[in-house]
């Protein structure tokens, strides 16, 4: 018996035992089973980042405005909005109907006061408020932004579906201080948070809100855009870490939906008549992160030497195995791959022939020293440990003076916050990823920060990388975008903040009845059973 058809030999008969929810569900409602990729810890969406967070606000609260599977804004719990004075005053009528949980209607005052709590911890909802002289409700139906320079992206702004989105509550509960996450969970969106059968740790219950009233218009559900129209009466949450036993359970159709299928389950439930898999349309992008204040690293053509034999191809293949081709890519830029704004733009650095005498040679006539590079490696996240060792060997060949340190990843994560030498606990080089919706664009891209000791761990300075950042913000024509992200990656290929290591898909598995499944995140109102 192999590894694979062991685990889930050995966990098959924990299955059911790990499900103390599946008898929740009345008698002849139709409820979607699922197993979400985490326990769900924090409710409040704009209080953590935590993509099981952002899943259940995603059944539990509406947003302005949603977007399509080409990342485009449409009025979702908005009716419609109008830009005048010259892009200074944005006025957004809400539509007719909108209800919240409670039973008491959503106002604009509502969204007035979720807006301002939102804009407190989001990067772009603070720029947005920067840009912003009074956000207010002259009446019940119009939320007003008087902005103190034109902001031609406050449409998609309120309308990202990642990192914080900008769901609406009630006041009352928005004008919480944003310092605290709010337990209290009433929102307007398809789906009723039921606290009293939430059991932390085992199963999360969401019941189907009778009063929410869809967009009612031509436009068909695509992404968070269009009608949102909920086909089941019920969505249950099995919380269930071990993967083998999640995957025994969906075999054994206790389980209807696994979000997360680890690579040693895929042949199996490839071969498997009665499941589908799911590849998401939204990647994580691995980053191999340099410390940019000490050496060696804080020299560019050291930098440029390591991108110039970096294979994304070997990295890919040491992370998610070579069985499965269709789940990664190895030819990744700065941006999602077939996303608007990825583009070609000077891919050859990283597709070009690797030659490690060359840079070698690069990285000695820059002035390398044999200072010590400190290389954290993650040794219990399978991902980027593999990263790790894929890049200690392309060290020892590049002739580094290498130290290796075998950490857990909880240790990695406080370890690249220092800015120490490594002579006193510092680093050189750690590994980490975007997640697929922060790589769309340069809005909320971590690692593109050029902005020094306020950019995001390694500390990049890029004057270039952030005048074009700002230019891409203050337009909104696409073309224009898509022009101005060919030239921040190009920028990225030339200072070399970070090294792109390849995209990776996160795979789904879904019982056959079940269709309509939005790949790009965990959306629950468009599935339904089919015959």
């Amino acid at each position: 018996m192999d590894r694979r058809q062991f685990l889930l030999t050995s966990s098959a008969s924990l299955a059911a035992m790990s499900l103390p929810g599946v008898s929740w569900a009345q008698r002849g409602k139709t409820v979607f089973r699922w197993v979400p990729q985490a326990d769900l810890t924090l409710l409040d969406p704009t209080f953590t980042t935590a993509a099981v967070t952002q899943g259940h606000a995603q059944l539990v609260f509406d947003t302005l405005y949603g977007l399509d599977s080409q990342y485009m804004p449409h009025p979702q719990m908005a009716a419609g909005h109008s830009s005048e004075n010259d892009g200074l005053l944005w006025k957004i009528t809400l539509r007719d109907g909108l209800r919240f949980h409670d039973g008491s209607p959503v106002r604009a005052a509502d969204a007035v006061a979720s807006i301002k709590r939102w804009a407190k911890r989001d990067v772009m909802g603070r720029t947005l408020m920067q840009a912003t002289e009074e956000l207010s409700a002259p009446d019940d139906k119009t939320i007003q932004f008087k902005l103190s320079k034109p902001f031609p992206l406050i449409i998609n702004t309120l309308a990202r579906q990642s990192g914080l989105m900008a769901v609406i509550m009630p006041e009352r509960l928005a004008n919480l201080p944003e310092t605290e996450g709010v337990q209290e969970m009433v929102g307007s969106g398809p789906f009723k948070f039921v606290a009293d059968k939430w059991v932390s740790g085992s199963r999360v219950v969401y019941e189907k809100f009778a009063d929410y009233q869809p967009r009612k218009d031509d436009m068909k559900p695509d992404f968070s855009a269009g009608p949102k129209v909920a086909h089941v009466d019920g969505v249950l949450w099995n919380i269930i870490p071990d993967r083998a036993t999640a995957i025994a359970a969906l075999q054994a159709n206790e389980v209807d939906g696994v979000e997360t299928v680890d690579t040693d389950f895929l042949p199996i439930l490839r071969d498997d008549p009665n499941i589908t898999l799911i590849k998401r349309s939204l990647p994580t992008i691995g980053v191999m992160r340099f410390n940019h204040l000490h050496a060696p690293f804080n020299n560019v053509e050291i930098r440029r030497a390591v991108l110039s034999v970096v294979n994304q191809t070997e990295y890919m293949t040491a992370i998610n195995g070579a069985d499965f081709p269709e789940f990664w890519s190895d030819k990744c830029g700065v941006f999602v791959p077939g996303s608007p704004m990825a583009s070609d733009a000077g891919m050859e650095k990283l597709t070009g022939k690797r030659d490690i005498e060359k840079a070698k040679a690069a990285i000695k006539a820059a002035g390398y020293k044999g200072e010590k590079v400190v290389l954290l490696d993650p040794v219990d996240f399978p991902t980027w440990h593999a990263a790790a060792l894929v890049t200690a060997d392309l060290f020892k060949r590049l002739g580094f003076n290498l130290d290796v340190q075998a950490i857990d990843w909880g240790t990695a994560v406080q370890r690249r916050n220092s800015k120490e030498p490594v002579s006193n606990g510092g680093w050189s080089v750690a590994f980490t990823g975007n997640t697929g919706p922060d790589n769309l664009n340069p809005a909320g891209h971590l690692a593109l920060r050029g902005n020094g000791e306020k950019a995001w761990f390694g500390w990049p300075t890029s004057e270039k990388i952030e005048k074009l950042r700002m230019d891409w913000l203050n337009t909104s024509d696409l073309e224009t975008q898509k022009k101005i992200c060919r030239e921040i990656q190009l920028q990225v290929f030339e200072d070399v903040p970070y090294i792109p290591l390849g995209a990776s898909y996160p795979v789904t598995a879904l019982r056959k009845e079940w269709r309509d499944f939005q790949p790009q995140i965990a959306l629950f109102y468009t599935v339904r059973k089919g015959a």
